[in-house]
């Protein structure tokens, strides 16, 4: 079989993957996306049930790509926060007014942000797509990417291409096939995540209590509903999985309270488990890592998203004002090289929270407490917080800050 070129293959077409091969419309390259289940399958994880919180940074990145305008119907804005410690008197409220801002962020269902991304995919006459399809075998060269493509056993196709893009999540294989390594601290936790209605309808508020088990995040949506990310060790989520939708409901406002009223109904249950993945570099010979190929964070603070997207926009930020080899080493390194301090800065916050408030240590809690108490007195460190969404060093990309690519 004779091999088809492609300047750029990008391996994964999830939220990540989909928002690079989007952001390269306007770009002279020419790339395939390579991707195993469609969008709109039942089995697709990455457009499920779930929800995204995506700062404002990652909404100027939407509207940048053209997408937003789609996802705007469907979006809750974020428009206070509530921090709080089970079982203390701990807490801490930010409010977006307060920082001049009409929202800290904005809650999309994640089949919301596939339908707008692949809608605008499919009016790319430059991108290439198969799908569905996954890459079997994998070489990398000085010269090239080869990559043997298989939907099915017995039909396969030969790419090369000069630069290969992993953006198939934590798991990825294209990031095993560079030969990088990466290491996975596995949290004891499982998300349990669920949509409840309550007897009110929402105000805009975004909770996360800190409990025994880890953290409980109650999110808005745009319907007056809300989210559910329940934290929970393994064996207690397979119970309450289980459990009657009325004892559910008792018990998960035995966990958080009454802040957000009494929940009324549930939607269907799901659940994952939560580790921290990190890939001991991001770039190797004529390949590069974004999203949850090169960070995958625990949910706390809804961050890990945007992290990826700020990935994919420095990625085709550097390509689309690059005029040589996409796979050009130096090109690479620079990129590896822009994107440390973020992709560190945003890794220790969500790490440093997790075990904060899990550390039961005598007097810690009252310690933890006070913190929270001073940082509710504080308007500098409110306004800190209150821009962790748009990246946590360096310089950020264009698409962030609403401009063009180049």
């Amino acid at each position: 079989m004779t091999a088809t070129h492609f300047d750029i293959a990008i391996v994964g077409g999830g939220m990540v993957g989909a928002s690079f091969a989007l952001a390269l419309r306007d770009t002279p390259w020419r790339a395939v996306l390579i991707e195993g289940v469609a969008p709109d399958s039942a089995a697709q994880p990455s457009f499920d049930e779930r929800t995204t919180a995506l700062g404002n940074g990652t909404r100027r990145v939407f509207e940048a790509l053209g997408v937003w305008q789609a996802m705007a119907p469907h979006a809750a804005a974020i428009k206070a926060i509530h921090v709080s410690d089970a079982g203390r008197y701990g807490f801490a409220r930010l409010d977006a007014a307060e920082q001049r801002l009409d929202a800290f962020g904005y809650v999309v269902p994640n089949r919301v942000i596939g339908q707008a991304l692949w809608a605008a995919l499919a009016a790319n006459e430059q991108l290439e797509v198969l799908m569905p399809a996954r890459p079997v075998q994998v070489t990398a060269t000085s010269a090239d990417v080869k990559l043997t493509v298989a939907p099915h056993a017995s039909d396969q196709r030969k790419l090369s291409c000069s630069l290969a893009v992993a953006a198939d999540g934590a798991q990825s294989m294209l990031r095993k096939a560079s030969g990088i390594t990466a290491h996975v601290e596995d949290y004891d936790q499982v998300a349990v995540v669920v949509n409840v209605a309550a007897d009110r309808p929402n105000d805009g508020t975004a909770y996360e209590r800190f409990t025994p088990t880890g953290p409980l995040a109650v999110l808005p949506l745009p319907d007056g509903s809300y989210t559910v990310v329940w934290t929970l060790r393994p064996a207690r989520a397979s119970h309450v999985l289980q459990l009657p939708d009325e004892e559910f409901l008792a018990q998960l406002m035995q966990a958080f309270g009454w802040r957000a009223g009494r929940f009324t109904r549930l939607g269907h249950r799901g659940s994952y488990p939560l580790r921290l993945t990190r890939a001991d570099e991001t770039v190797a010979t004529r390949t590069v890592l974004i999203g949850n190929s090169a960070q995958a964070l625990h949910p706390v603070a809804g961050q890990g998203f945007n992290l990826g997207l700020r990935d994919a926009a420095s990625l085709a930020e550097m390509l689309a004002q690059h005029t040589g080899d996409p796979g050009d080493p130096a090109l690479l390194r620079r990129f590896a090289a822009w994107r440390t301090e973020d992709r560190r800065g945003v890794t220790r916050f969500t790490d440093g929270l997790v075990k904060l408030f899990a550390d039961e240590r005598p007097g810690f809690g009252v310690v933890r407490n006070l913190g929270l108490l001073l940082f509710d007195l504080s308007p500098a460190a409110k306004s800190a917080l209150a821009k962790v969404s748009w990246g946590f060093a360096g310089r950020m990309p264009r698409l962030v800050r609403g401009l063009p690519l180049s």
